[in-house]
């Protein structure tokens, strides 16, 4: 058991921490954070930039710490902020130095130690270990460690154990592998340590890039700290190295969001490769969208009928896609499909497709596609006085369809009772509309669904917790032996457009990690006709949870103190010249310590190791040491072209 519930929202009850006069935990708001890029050393850079974060309403300032002259100067940033009438808790990030750690803990209200780094070193080596030459390593641990909890103790300062995948150790991963499971046991392994030493002002995270493995690390660790009697300690959350702009939003909301979702998380982090008070709005959207959650509203039914514990017929330690019947385009082996919902037009011309990446070219007179052209165009009651491009297929709703004359690639959609009376249907593909409730509900309308050959479902929800009732839905379809392929269907109304690329990651993105859906149809009330708000947000969800990838993915850092270069210019440069490369993965890191390991599922590497110094990389292994900044871009493309995988832009756009 993972969660309070799965259909409904309650937060996960934890024990209180104190992080100077800042209360984190289950009884207190979840708490907004972030962490200054100015290098630490900068003392007025680093108290300007707190103060606009803090301003920007960021609760707890992280400030990075690599080594023991930084650590000294966390004081004169302190005595600054308080000089000026701040009083927001400060918090140590270490890598690597843990007389670093010592100092600063004697400093600021909180430190945060990476277990992958404070005690080990990573050289990407396989070890063999016995028990006894395991335990060793762990007494080894033990040592370096804890003189660090004793002044945590001593001075009442707060610690967080932050597991990052990218940065487990070679001890880790060759007794656990590169697994949630590794993660969980490595920030286990200090937890014990400081029980032992009746120390428990503790937080602890889970983070990756990957979506599907950051959500079921933290799950996982909900489990095993109830397991294993571990005191319930309050939870960061946070997406690595989530990018920047549209993409670093949605990615976050998928990670955050769904572990939201689950009632777990107690302070929130979203890493933009932005500057830092950009990050807050985000994290506050994310955040606040839970207040009040708790107040009773129409019950989602449990599953009684299971024999297990809790309520889950799926592993939510671990991404499986839903089994279900292929069917033309949709289900079995397919990716996701995209529908965009036009149903809201009263008229629709071919301009109004480019909005969803279909292009007419007047002068061949032809259509063109690009990497996001959308699957599927619902039209409501409308008729189109053109033909689609290939790429393209129609629905319509059904009392049209059955009224029109319709092609072979046209589709009704129906409303259950039509569909369940029903004459006419097509021949090969029908979509049926329900809402989730008619899943646990209906019995005649589930009976049929059994016996049906030739339709996918298109869900949608009615309840205020709208991801929790398709959920139950979801998790009807697999007691009931039901197959058939489902399109998430989610509609939302008086929120702006900033909060639908957070509010429809975080509903679908739960859906897609736990392997539902087969499809996802997203609107918002009130876009303007020419809109690609909606077809972004598609793909972007089905990107960011790894089930369909449609472009390029970057995995860059939000910047810190330790950065190297110029992070956001360069990241710009590199997406300008690259962002046409689809499926291929690119890792921009600061400097080592995000470096091979954050990014260990990038297909290239391009990592700061000095002052306008760059190391390139394939993969984990670093095949360009020292290219200077300025012709590090262009080397890179060479890296990518050597391999056969560059391929110029207009290839692309044919």
């Amino acid at each position: 058991m993972y969660a309070p519930t799965l259909f409904g929202y309650q937060r996960r009850e934890t024990i209180p921490v104190s992080i100077g006069d800042l209360m984190l935990g289950s009884d207190f708001p979840i708490r907004i954070q972030s962490m200054t890029t100015v290098d630490t050393m900068d003392t007025v850079g680093s108290i300007e930039q707190s103060i606009r974060m803090i301003d920007a309403g960021c609760e707890l300032v992280r400030i990075t710490a690599p080594s023991v002259k930084e650590a000294q100067n966390l004081e004169n940033i302190r005595k600054g902020l308080r000089a000026k009438g701040y009083k927001t808790p400060l918090v140590a990030d270490i890598h690597f130095t843990p007389n670093a750690a010592e100092l600063a803990a004697r400093i600021v209200e909180k430190v945060r130690i990476n277990p992958g780094n404070y005690a080990d070193k990573k050289r990407f080596e396989t070890i063999e270990y016995s028990e006894s030459s395991y335990q060793a390593e762990l007494e080894r641990i033990r040592d370096k460690f804890l003189p660090l909890v004793k002044i945590c103790k001593e001075y009442g300062t707060a610690m967080r154990i932050g597991t990052n995948h990218g940065s487990l150790s070679d001890r880790i991963l060759s007794r656990y592998g590169d697994t949630p499971l590794g993660m969980v046991e490595s920030a286990l392994e200090f937890l014990r340590i400081c029980e032992d030493e009746k120390y428990f002002n503790i937080v602890l995270s889970m983070k990756a890039s990957n979506t599907q493995v950051m959500v079921e690390a933290y799950r996982l660790l909900s489990k095993k700290l109830a397991d294993g009697q571990f005191k319930a300690y309050p939870l960061h959350l946070g997406v690595t190295e989530a990018g920047e702009g549209e993409d670093g939003r949605i990615k976050s909301a998928v990670g955050i969001g769904t572990l939201l979702e689950d009632g777990l998380g107690d302070t929130v982090r979203v890493s933009l490769t932005e500057d830092p008070e950009f990050e807050i709005p985000v994290a506050k959207d994310l955040v606040n969208r839970y207040v009040g959650r708790n107040r009773p509203n129409a019950p989602i039914p449990s599953l009684s009928n299971l024999s297990a514990g809790f309520d889950s017929p799926i592993n939510p330690f671990a991404h499986t896609r839903r089994k279900s019947a292929e069917l033309m385009n949709f289900g079995g082996h397919q990716v996701p499909r995209v529908i965009a919902d036009y149903s809201h037009l009263k008229s629709i011309s071919m301009e109004d497709l480019k909005s969803i990446g279909h292009f007419y070219l007047p002068e061949p007179d032809k259509w063109a596609m690009n990497d996001l052209g959308a699957d599927y165009l619902f039209t409501g009651t409308s008729d189109l006085d053109f033909m689609l491009p290939n790429g393209l297929k129609q629905i319509q709703s059904a009392t049209t369809w059955l009224q029109s004359s319709p092609s072979e690639h046209q589709f009704p959609l129906f409303e259950v009772e039509d569909w369940l009376k029903a004459s006419k249907k097509h021949a090969q593909l029908n979509f049926v509309q329900a809402d989730a409730e008619e899943i646990w509900s209906n019995d005649l309308f589930v009976n049929a669904l059994k016996l049906a050959q030739n339709e996918v479902l298109v869900l949608s929800s009615s309840f205020s917790n709208r991801m929790a009732a398709i959920r139950r839905a979801f998790f009807e379809l697999e007691i009931q032996g039901i197959h058939i392929p489902v399109v998430i269907r989610l509609n939302y109304q008086d929120i702006h457009a900033d909060q639908f690329q957070l509010f429809a990651p975080t509903d679908a993105g739960a859906l897609f990690i736990d392997g539902f859906g087969d499809g996802l149809m997203l609107s918002l009330a009130g876009l303007p006709v020419q809109s690609s708000l909606e077809n972004s947000t598609n793909f972007g969800i089905l990107q960011a949870c790894r089930v369909r990838i449609s472009k390029t993915e970057y995995i860059s850092c939000p910047s810190c103190g330790r950065t190297l270069f110029d992070l956001q210019e360069t990241t710009a440069r590199i997406r300008q010249v690259t962002d046409h490369l689809k499926g291929v993965k690119i890792g921009i890191m600061g400097c080592i310590v995000n470096g091979p390991g954050e990014m260990a599922d990038a297909d290239y590497g391009y990592v700061g190791i000095g002052k306008d110094k760059i190391a390139l990389y394939r993969g984990q292994e670093v095949v360009k040491k020292s290219v200077p900044a300025d012709s590090a871009v262009d080397e890179l493309i060479q890296l990518i072209k050597e391999d056969g995988i560059w391929k110029d832009p207009q290839e692309t756009n044919n």
